[in-house]
């Protein structure tokens, strides 16, 4: 645990040191100049990263579920693929919707 605890300080550390270079205009560049557009680009990919990560989980959870459901009352197995799909479709929009954001913001 202790060493567990020393490495995060020294990571914490050495990214704590790297944040003044965030804050210096580049070399060659004017104020007002490209706004960090890239930077913009690089947070949008995380951002949509996350998002298709948790669609990804979302989806796992659903599909095990029903897969557990259907095995636990096969009678019911219609209704339970039927909510399935349902539920696949609006976590599959929300991850579409994401995308949409993604390139009407970069």
């Amino acid at each position: 645990m202790r060493k567990l605890n020393l490495l995060f300080f020294a990571v914490l550390g050495v990214l704590m040191t790297a944040i003044p270079a965030f804050a210096q205009a580049g070399a060659g560049t004017v104020t007002g100049g490209d706004n960090g557009v890239g930077m913009k680009a690089i947070a949008a990919g995380v951002g949509f990263a996350i998002a298709v990560f948790g669609g990804a989980l979302g989806q796992s959870r659903i599909g095990a579920a029903a897969c557990e459901g259907a095995a636990r009352n096969p009678g019911a197995a219609g209704r339970i693929q039927t909510m399935m799909i349902l539920g696949l479709a609006l976590i599959e929009s929300l991850v579409l919707f994401a995308l949409l954001v993604v390139f009407a913001k970069v």
